[in-house]
């Protein structure tokens, strides 16, 4: 439709790796893009890449895994942009410690970004997608490489976490207009994506966050 607003895309970790990705193809979509992250430099270069009037591309500073930072984050955002159409989880960290050796300040640390942060935002962001009637929510999680390697217990715990959170959230907020997705590599095992969803990475969240795909939720995609 030409004269159909364009979507507001809040991504957290949107510094580096597939949240960077996710938001630049956003932006190149045409999107309303609010990026975050817990370092302002990591944002400096997407806001750069974008800045010109064709383009909307917003940098939000602060730390998921605290409600009041979190909540703040959205607050802004909303503030400046009225509404919230799509939420795209990515803040993550992975230390690489042994299990037999691991400082519990890791452990915590890797529970309270990867897994508690996405709670938060989904909490809190799900109860403005209730108020509209709709949004998006996909979760980006990585189990490549990591459950056949040592030193990754942390990282791993909390991206099984957020399958099942992914899971439960879509079949609590289907009924509020709000789709819950989970999109990554390493995840076949837990995989129900339908045919119809591309698995290339971007690809696969610009179908799941579109209109396309108005009657799916619920769905864990495998891009590797």
């Amino acid at each position: 439709m030409e004269n159909a607003k364009p979507l507001v895309v809040l991504v957290t970790g949107a510094g580096k790796g597939a949240g960077r990705q996710v938001a630049e193809a956003f932006a190149g979509d045409g999107a309303i893009v609010a990026l975050n992250d817990i370092a302002p430099n990591n944002l400096d270069a997407i806001v750069q890449k974008f800045d010109d009037p064709g383009h909307t591309v917003r940098a939000y500073v602060g730390d998921v895994a605290k409600k009041i930072s979190a909540q703040a984050l959205i607050n802004q955002v909303l503030d400046d942009w009225g509404r919230i159409d799509v939420l795209i989880n990515h803040a993550v960290v992975e230390p690489a410690s042994p299990l037999l050796e691991m400082d519990e300040w890791d452990w915590h640390r890797t529970m309270d970004v990867n897994l508690t942060g996405a709670f938060l935002m989904m909490q809190s962001v799900g109860r403005v997608m209730q108020a509209q009637g709709n949004g998006v929510i996909i979760n980006l999680i990585s189990l490549s490489g990591r459950t056949g390697s040592l030193n990754r217990s942390a990282y791993v715990a909390s991206q099984m976490g957020i399958i099942g959170l992914t899971r439960q959230a879509s079949s609590e907020l289907y009924g509020h207009g709000v789709r819950v997705h989970a999109v990554g590599q390493g995840i076949t095992r837990f995989q129900n994506a339908e045919t119809t969803v591309p698995r290339d990475l971007t690809r696969a969240v610009l179908f799941l966050a579109s209109p396309r795909a108005a009657h799916l939720s619920g769905v864990i995609v495998d891009t590797g």
